[in-house]
């Protein structure tokens, strides 16, 4: 999978089948929806294309009106969200920077200037809930007579439903919202259901206070961007990248507390994990600077 910030790219194809959306945990409603757009691309002989953002949406819109309320808690990074893209067979991926110009454009401007002119779309696929432009002024409807009007397809997927993992009758609609919900109450095997997979997330390996070491407890320690996370507490875990099989391990996902000045993670979104048997091959340094995947349990 190519990967763009913005759409102002030579390498990019002349033409594109597009969903647009944040994709964020890419979960089995998304993935039904990339199945529909690389079929739609295969039949018109161009390549699948996925629009994102970074950051979120309501990421700027919390800073821009000091509610950090409006944020969501974030379930994947972008790294782990273009990694589970490219499983999806997604040939190409734009990542727009959703700024103050983004948010003011007017929807007919987004059409003309991104769509057509930027990326030559020749089928659109969105959610029944899409909503684009300034004050999100675009729909559906909107998308659909410009589409007609200047030569390309649109279409919209209805919401995708899974049997209810608790028990309760009728189905559950796949959603970020629901996933984060599960993982707010830490219930991983539904999680997993809306997920289609095992929940993970990865990081490059970073340098801590190196406490662990004096206490007899090492722990690989990755950092993150984001300050809210959808996870919180400590699961059991498998650490993928260190070797060749996979390690055992706990590991606590949450802000960390300090009160300290040197410490370079206070503040910070921080997994650490002790691995309950440490590679002797890696050493006391071996870890740092890799990049390594985490899957809960």
């Amino acid at each position: 999978m190519q990967i763009f910030r913005g759409f102002h790219h030579h390498q990019l194809a002349p033409a594109c089948a597009l969903t647009i959306g944040n994709f964020d945990g890419v979960h089995r409603g998304h993935q039904a929806m990339l199945a529909l757009l690389h079929n739609e691309a295969r039949h018109r002989g161009v390549p699948s294309c996925v629009m994102t953002f970074e950051p979120h949406p309501r990421d700027f819109f919390a800073e821009r009106f000091q509610q950090p309320e409006l944020a969501p808690a974030r379930i994947a990074t972008l790294r782990d969200k273009l990694n589970e893209l490219r499983a999806c067979g997604v040939a190409q991926c734009v990542v727009l920077p959703f700024n103050h110009a983004f948010a003011s454009q007017q929807p007919e401007a987004f059409i003309r200037d991104v769509l057509c002119q930027g990326l030559g779309v020749k089928y659109v696929l969105v959610g029944d809930d899409f909503r684009f432009g300034a004050k999100r002024a675009g729909d559906y409807a909107m998308l659909s007579a410009a589409g007609a009007q200047l030569g390309f397809d649109v279409a919209r997927m209805n919401s995708y439903e899974i049997s209810n993992p608790t028990g309760q009758s009728g189905g559950l609609r796949v959603s970020s919202s629901a996933v984060r919900e599960a993982l707010a109450r830490g219930a991983m095997q539904e999680v997993a259901q809306l997920l289609g997979r095992p929940y993970a997330i990865s990081g490059h390996v970073v340098h801590g206070r190196k406490l662990g070491r004096e206490l007899n407890c090492r722990t690989l320690n990755l950092r993150f961007t984001h300050w809210k996370p959808a996870a919180n507490g400590i699961f059991v875990v498998r650490v993928h990248g260190l070797g060749d099989s996979a390690l055992t391990g706990v590991a606590n996902l949450g802000v960390r507390p300090s009160l300290d000045a040197n410490d370079v993670n206070g503040g910070r979104v921080l997994l650490e994990t002790h691995c309950l048997d440490w590679p002797a091959h890696l050493g006391a340094e071996g870890g740092y600077g890799k990049i390594i995947r985490e899957i809960g349990r």
